[in-house]
């Protein structure tokens, strides 16, 4: 494929300063950019270097107005970067219809231009939409319904009547539906509490590799639109995670936690049963969250904390052994004046 900056830059709603005929033909790196590619530079440090790269083009921030280099001139440059390397890579999935190796049980319905590969089971009374891909060794449970332009790499799982909307992508491994941690004590040890719910994934979803999504106890566990995960997070029965919240590597969330919109939760957050996350709020990696957070706060910290006070806690923890002897020394001290005094 080629491009030139003028068409990249109507692409991407961006502006050229420069010559708009170079041809581009690939997308890369700052440092490895050759001249029929083009680059982006963000950060100071690259902004600063541009000059440096051998990129025919460079996407920037509106801040930079004029180089030697070619520049494409956006809002927002990472946007502008995932659409150009979309355009030049776009991923082709043929249509194989339903293979022959594929296990298929009674009255499943599907439309058009679906791939079903080999070593795929799929369940009975399960509908898939158009465009759907299911790759190699996904399972699908009884009446499972998935939407429009859907992709299940190998080994997926989606368990019995749970339901995925349209243009939905889901990794490697991961399992939709599996029982919730419902056990009920007693004196003869646990009881298992059957989990009859389901777990339900809107609209433009991506779910990372290996997650586990746990059905509902009662209702549904609920992904909503637009939601993106990355690998290895845990979201427990009953969950609702809100539009457009981001969950990164080795979130765990427990049974029954309502996050808003657009959250963010860095990696290895916990978030105990039952709280409440706020639209828009942004919890630091590796934080606990023990209780609920109101929408617009940045927390890190476990227990979890504003994020500007974690900041002074964390720089106090080194000093801590200093400030225990230094307080053991003036204990010692104002013992032996005490003792003067009573003399």
């Amino acid at each position: 494929m080629e491009l030139t900056v003028r068409d990249i830059a109507e692409l991407v709603r961006g502006e050229v300063a420069g010559d708009g005929d170079v041809i581009i033909r690939g997308v890369a790196p700052f440092d490895n950019a050759g001249p029929d590619e083009i680059t982006f530079a963000v950060t100071p440090g690259y902004k600063k270097r541009i000059v440096e790269t051998k990129a025919g083009a460079v996407i920037v921030p509106l801040d930079i107005s004029e180089s030697e280099k070619v520049l494409v001139r956006v809002e927002n440059p990472s946007l502008a970067l995932a659409e150009v390397s979309a355009r030049f890579h776009a991923v082709e999935r043929p249509v194989v219809g339903v293979s022959q190796g594929a296990h298929v049980g009674k009255n499943f319905r599907y439309g058009n231009d679906v791939s079903v590969y080999p070593g795929v089971s799929i369940g009975d009374d399960v509908t898939l939409g158009d465009r759907v891909t299911v790759r190699a060794c996904v399972v699908i449970e009884n009446r499972a319904v998935i939407g429009d332009d859907v992709v299940l790499h190998p080994n997926v799982s989606i368990l019995e009547r749970c339901e995925i909307g349209s243009r939905v992508i889901i990794h490697a491994g991961s399992v939709i539906g599996s029982d919730g941690f419902g056990f009920a004590p007693h004196e003869g040890g646990y009881s298992k509490i059957p989990q009859t719910g389901i777990v339900r994934i809107d609209d433009d979803v991506e779910i990372g590799a290996c997650n586990t999504i746990d059905r509902a106890t009662f209702g549904k566990t609920w992904i909503k639109r637009g939601v993106k995960t990355d690998n290895l997070v845990h979201i427990a029965h009953n969950v609702v995670v809100g539009e457009d919240t981001v969950l990164v590597a080795q979130v765990g969330i427990s049974g029954s936690v309502k996050i808003g919109n657009r959250a963010i939760l860095a990696g290895q957050v916990g978030v105990a049963q039952h709280v409440s996350i706020g639209d828009r709020a942004t919890i630091g990696p590796q934080s606990g969250v023990a209780k609920s957070v109101a929408e617009d706060q940045v927390m890190s910290g476990s227990p979890v904390m504003p994020h500007r006070l974690w900041l002074k806690v964390s720089s106090l923890l080194p000093k801590l052994p200093e400030m225990r002897k230094k307080v053991g020394e003036l204990e010692k001290r104002i013992e032996r004046l005490e003792k003067g005094s009573e003399d």
